[in-house]
């Protein structure tokens, strides 16, 4: 028996038989045209999406074998990856590290900024308030406060004194703190006497400074907690000016209240004054 062959239909014979089942299910022309067009576009999308995904994958591997280069030529000089991821760690550690402090050192500022303000009310009394050594200090004039010589208040001594008192003991925050009363003498030898020398005349002096401060406000003192304050005398080995004229050694002899500073105030208060 002999078989007949059937031509392949075509694509003119399948669009058209196509044609046929869409218009035979009742849409028009312009309606097949629009899903044409719509499919036409699909396929667009499609391949434009397979062509950038392989660029991608292109530039994925030139990216890793371009690592790989750096990697080796890195080898080469005798440094590694790890090791510099290291030190890029050590660095973030370090600027994490500066942060935390700049703060601590603003707040310190700030809290130092307040006391100078605090303690600058004393300037009106013509006493200076200034920071040596690391520490804020309140000069009193040795001339003002005693006789030469002498380790007994003056009357106006007593009232400057006093009136420094007060400042502290008005204040919540100045109250609290921890205070150093300590005296200072010129360079003259101190000529025989029960003080025998210029470091018992300061440490005297001191003590009749502190001894007022602390004494009870009834009974004429000014009231300061006994605890906070301390007394120490350096005699003529802190001076603040020079001992060859009589302007510096008048400087010289004095008596100073010495703000101590908290433990987390232990930095260099000169960085912040300036």
């Amino acid at each position: 028996m002999r078989m007949r062959c059937f031509p392949t239909p075509t694509r003119a014979l399948i669009v058209a038989l196509a044609s046929l089942v869409f218009f035979g299910c009742g849409y028009s022309q312009e309606e097949w045209d629009q899903k044409v067009r719509e499919n036409e576009q699909l396929r667009n999308q499609l391949a434009a999406r397979q062509q950038a995904h392989q660029k991608c994958e292109t530039d994925l591997s030139d990216a890793l074998a371009e690592v790989d280069s750096l990697k080796s030529k890195l080898n080469q000089r005798g440094l590694s990856i790890d090791n510099l991821n290291a030190d890029l760690e050590q660095q973030r550690k370090a600027v994490e590290e500066y942060r935390r402090r700049a703060e601590q050192l603003d707040k310190i500022r700030q809290r130092f900024e307040q006391l100078r303000s605090k303690l600058q009310r004393l300037t009106q009394l013509g006493l200076k308030v200034s920071v040596r050594n690391n520490r804020m200090v309140i000069q009193m004039p040795g001339d003002v406060l005693f006789d030469s010589g002498q380790d007994k208040l003056k009357k106006e001594g007593e009232e400057i004194v006093l009136q420094v008192a007060q400042v502290i003991r008005d204040d919540k925050d100045l109250s609290a703190r921890h205070f150093q009363v300590a005296g200072h003498t010129d360079s003259k030898p101190l000529q025989g006497g029960r003080f025998k020398d210029n470091w018992g005349l300061s440490a005297m002096r001191a003590r009749s400074v502190l001894k007022l401060m602390t004494d009870p406000v009834d009974d004429g003192g000014g009231g300061l907690v006994p605890t906070h304050l301390s007394a120490a005398g350096y005699g003529e080995t802190d001076p603040v000016a020079a001992n060859d004229n009589d302007d510096g050694r008048k400087l010289n002899r004095r008596v100073e209240l010495v703000v101590q500073p908290n433990v987390e105030e232990m930095l260099n208060l000169n960085s912040l004054a300036n």
